[in-house]
């Protein structure tokens, strides 16, 4: 049982990180002039990277743990909800990082900041998966 409720941690942990990103901080950051847009994004995205792709895998493979500990069905859908960030970052969302992340600062115009409002519609998917595996572990729970 403590396997999944770790598993439930961090996944609310990365849904309350992704949720963050997509109604606080992505809407200030686009107030902001095409050049500090970019330079804010650079780095804010490098940081959250590392943490939420460690969240995504540690809740993801202690929920299938638990599924095998307690053989419950139910912590799988968590498990998979969480760790399908990982294939959707890789094919959906890393593109669009590699390309806004090769923009140099100076060259930061319209067209990095229309980039970036689509980085933002793109992240809002992971904030969706990482809620509905929350929910998933709750339910597993009861």
């Amino acid at each position: 049982m403590l396997v999944g409720q770790i598993a439930l941690v961090l996944a609310a942990v990365f849904a309350g990180a992704a949720l963050y990103i997509t109604v606080a901080e992505q809407p200030a950051r686009l107030m902001l002039d095409d050049r500090s847009l970019l330079a804010q994004w650079k780095p804010s995205y490098r940081r959250a990277a590392k943490m939420q792709g460690g969240l995504v895998v540690l809740s993801g493979v202690l929920g299938l743990l638990a599924a095998w500990q307690m053989n419950d069905w139910r912590w799988i859908v968590g498990a998979v909800l969480m760790l399908a960030n990982g294939p959707y970052t890789l094919l959906g969302i890393l593109p669009t990082n590699k390309l806004l992340n090769g923009i140099a600062i100076e060259h930061a115009d319209s067209t990095s900041r229309a980039m970036i409002k689509t980085w933002g519609r793109m992240h809002l998917v992971r904030t969706v998966l990482g809620i509905a595996a929350t929910l998933a572990y709750l339910w597993a729970l009861q």
